[in-house]
Parts: C-alpha cells; sequence; structure tokens
C-alpha cells in the first residue's frame, strides 16, 4: 500500500524521521570501519568516535585473517549458514504448501503446533539440545549446527510461507494439473516460484540469524577449528582483555558485517516485489 503525503509539513517531518534513521544506522557501520583502521596509539591518544590518522591501516584486515586464521572460521560460517538456510527453506516451503493447499484432519493443529513453538524461549532447550546432540554424535560438527538452526527456523518459515501460499489462486494450479504437471511438478515449477518474493525474505532473516548467531554455537562447538565468526570474536574479545589489538578486533567485526550487508543490498528489491507479479504476466 502506497501512502501519499500531500502536506508539506508532513512530507518535512517524514524526511527528518528517515535522515536520523539513515544516521542511526549508518554510524556505526562508519564508526567500525573507522575504528579498523587505527592503531593502539590513536585509541588511547584520541577520542573512540575521532577519524583514523594517516596512514590508514589496511594492514588490519589481512593481520586478521592470516594471525587469526579467520578464512577458516569464515568458510565455517559461510557452510552451516548456506546449509541451514537452504534445508530450513525446503522444508517449511514444502510443509507451508501441504497446510496452506491441502486440508486433512488435524492440519490446523499441526500448523497451531509449529506456530506455538516459536513462543517457546530457545534458551530453555539449550541444555536437552546439548544432551541429545552429544547422544547422536554431533557436538563440535557443522552438520550438527545445520541441523539445530534448521529446526529452529523451521515455525517462522512456515508461518509466513502459508499466507502466502493461501493468497496464490488456485486456478493456477488447475491449470498445471490440466497441462500435465504432476503434484510435485506443480509445487516446483509454478507455485514455488511465484513465492519467490516469501522465499527471499525468509532467506535473508535467517541468513541474518544463522550468521550472527553465538549462544549455540558455543555451546555446541568446542574445537577451535569448528569454531564460527561469532564464536571467533567473542574468543577474540576475550583475549583483547591481555592483548591490546582494538583495530584488528573492528576489522574482524567489518568482516562479519559486510557479507550480510551485501546480501541485503542485492535482494532488497526483490523483497519489495509482489508475490505474483508473474501471474499477472
Amino acid at each position: 500500500m502506497n501512502i501519499q503525503l500531500k502536506h508539506p509539513v508532513a512530507k518535512l517531518v517524514v524526511s527528518v524521521i528517515l535522515v536520523l534513521w539513515g544516521i542511526s544506522v549508518l554510524y556505526p557501520l562508519l564508526w567500525t570501519l573507522f575504528d579498523s583502521l587505527k592503531n593502539n596509539e590513536q585509541f588511547f591518544m584520541n577520542a573512540p568516535w575521532s577519524l583514523p590518522e594517516l596512514p590508514l591501516l589496511w594492514s588490519n584486515f589481512s593481520y586478521v585473517w592470516s594471525k587469526y586464521n579467520f578464512s577458516t572460521y569464515f568458510v565455517n560460517s559461510l557452510v552451516i549458514t548456506i546449509g541451514s538456510t537452504v534445508l530450513a527453506l525446503l522444508l517449511s516451503a514444502t510443509t507451508a504448501y501441504v497446510l496452506a493447499r491441502y486440508k486433512f484432519r488435524g492440519s490446523n493443529a499441526l500448523f497451531l503446533l509449529y506456530i506455538s513453538s516459536m513462543m517457546v524461549p530457545f534458551v530453555l532447550a539449550l541444555i536437552p539440545l546439548f544432551f541429545l546432540m552429544n547422544s547422536m554424535g554431533l557436538i563440535n560438527t557443522k552438520l550438527g549446527l545445520i541441523f539445530v538452526y534448521t529446526s529452529s527456523l523451521l515455525a517462522f518459515g512456515i508461518f509466513v510461507l502459508v499466507g502466502f501460499f493461501k493468497s496464490l489462486p488456485k486456478e493456477l494450479e488447475e491449470a498445471a494439473i490440466v497441462d500435465g504437471a504432476s503434484y510435485y511438478g506443480t509445487f516446483f515449477r509454478v507455485m514455488l516460484p511465484l513465492s519467490q518474493p516469501g522465499l527471499i525474505t525468509i532467506g535473508i532473516v535467517n541468513i541474518l540469524n544463522i550468521w550472527n548467531e553465538y549462544i549455540v554455537g558455543t555451546i555446541l562447538i568446542n574445537d577451535p577449528d569448528q569454531y564460527t565468526l561469532p564464536v571467533e570474536i567473542g574468543v577474540m574479545q576475550a583475549e583483547m582483555q591481555y592483548r591490546t589489538e582494538w583495530g584488528p578486533l573492528f576489522a574482524a567485526l567489518l568482516i562479519t558485517i559486510v557479507p550480510v550487508l551485501i546480501i541485503y543490498i542485492i535482494f532488497q528489491r526483490q523483497i519489495a516485489s509482489g508475490i505474483t507479479a508473474g501471474a499477472v504476466k
């Protein structure tokens, strides 16, 4: 729904609010960038929010990447994030499609069960989750984290996609079946592409949650070779109490932030697009 503001005062108020909001979002990113280009002397001699002095220490990034073995942690986070997101999207999409388009005994109760799981604080399940993963031999493994993250993201994906599938016209399914498509073909060739904006939105939310997740990674991973980026940054921050290297620490934070920021910038148009655009064409 487009809201048009015709009154000049209303336009001014909205513009001021948007500018302030933009500053509040950009300032932490710029601050992180500036601090990643400083040495320890600049941190202690100048204000924390001051601009970095020349020459800019771009070497902080290469230092973090090599000294703290950040390439390994980056790959670990990448594999876990991609695996969890793809698996969560596939399972949530198929489940949501069945719950939205096919009515059977207990379908509403099953949907409510999925939704009600979103109300349970995840921290309450950490202790039994650890013992479950330990009994399955999935401690200190990427596969264990993928399973945990996928299961924790299913409810949100199902909740969103059920609404998307219910909004799609039934005539699209009927036309596909008349043309000889099977149920699987109808889902993967017709219904799933039309739900692309919903899938992208869920995918970005999932990527942000998994990429930045710290608590579960800390509990289920104690092998340094299997650390994810947030876990390693937590270890670095603890070490900084004895080794003062603030510039590399902010460089590590920026390395963690940039990938998800790029993903959001690339897919922001798809998020805003209409879910039935392909059907109208």
